[in-house]
């Protein structure tokens, strides 16, 4: 059996991602301890109830103390708080990541508060469902995902060995790249397909001439399929585009641009155009595909995908 890779791992944050780490790390026994954090005590409560780890803490300086691994999951608008309270618990040489979907932001906001004396690697693990809180988590979520590393210019090679050797036996494929880039191909990859179904859902709300009920009745047609992506977490895409404004504010430009060329091939009933886009578009679905990143099953797959654990 393989030995444990961390000693205690401090678990700040217990939503999807976080109860999803608690209970992998279990399984797979990759800590002699798990301590878990949050700043919610009916959240910390519902943990509990799980057995999501071996002790539960509200303060997250007091979790992090003597952690050779802190796991960050929280709103990315809140990292440069959480960095602050646990900056002074922090033990030397000590590995600090998060699991946040921008990347420049949240380095602006902990890298100036955590000590030299740590290993801060951000991450981010791209896996995750429409679903949130502790009881979201299942060990299986990282699975054949990809967790993004964006190692800083000082990053002790070790600290990164032993990060990537953890999400590795999580069930992920690690990859490094330099924040900026991670940033800009995140928002075409994630943020904007999300900030597009917020706004169709809501789109369809505000319209008179449909009724809720229509909308809601014949929604087995793609508009359901949006709906999945707008039920995500509010908080959590709110600080998204907060924090990651510049390159989904250029992704925008660019969408707008290429829809504004869609309607023109509508309006003009330019039938080649539309078909050459159509047929290029189901090509990037194949390759989605033959990359593992989904399967060619029915209803999207939706079905396929493990449940999550019941209370």
């Amino acid at each position: 059996m393989p030995e444990p890779l961390f000693e205690k791992v401090a678990l700040i944050g217990i939503g999807l991602i976080g109860s999803s780490l608690a209970r992998v790390v279990r399984r797979e026994k990759l800590a002699g301890e798990v301590v878990v954090s949050s700043r919610s005590a009916s959240t910390l409560e519902r943990a509990r109830q799980l057995d999501l780890g071996d002790r539960y803490l509200l303060d997250a300086a007091e979790a992090v103390r003597d952690a050779d691994l802190v796991l960050v999951s929280v709103p990315v608008g809140a990292s440069g708080a959480v960095a602050a309270a646990i900056a002074p618990s922090l033990k030397k040489g000590a590995i600090v990541t998060d699991v946040g979907s921008t990347k420049g932001s949240v380095i602006a906001q902990m890298q100036p508060l955590l000590p030299e004396h740590v290993h801060f690697i951000p991450g981010h693990p791209i896996a995750g469902t429409e679903d949130s809180g502790p009881d979201a988590g299942f060990a299986e979520l990282f699975e054949g995902r990809w967790c993004i590393l964006t190692p800083l210019a000082n990053t002790d090679p070790a600290a990164l060995e032993s990060l990537t050797a953890f999400w590795t036996r999580c069930g992920a494929m690690v990859d490094t790249m330099d924040p900026d880039h991670h940033d800009k191909v995140l928002a075409i990859v994630s943020h904007l397909p999300h900030i597009i179904a917020y706004n169709i859902v809501g789109t369809a709300d505000d319209l008179e001439t449909v009724t809720k009920s229509e909308v809601i009745k014949y929604s087995a047609s793609g508009f359901r399929d949006f709906t999945r992506l707008a039920a995500s977490d509010p908080t959590m895409w709110r600080d998204v585009c907060l924090n990651n404004s510049e390159a989904i504010l250029e992704m925008l430009a660019r969408f707008s641009e290429d829809l504004a060329a869609l309607q023109r091939a509508i309006r003009w009933r330019d039938g080649d155009k539309l078909f050459d886009l159509f047929t290029r578009t189901r090509a990037i679905r194949r390759s989605i595909i033959e990359a593992g990143q989904d399967i060619d099953v029915p209803d999207f797959g939706r079905h396929a995908r493990p449940a999550s654990p019941k209370p």
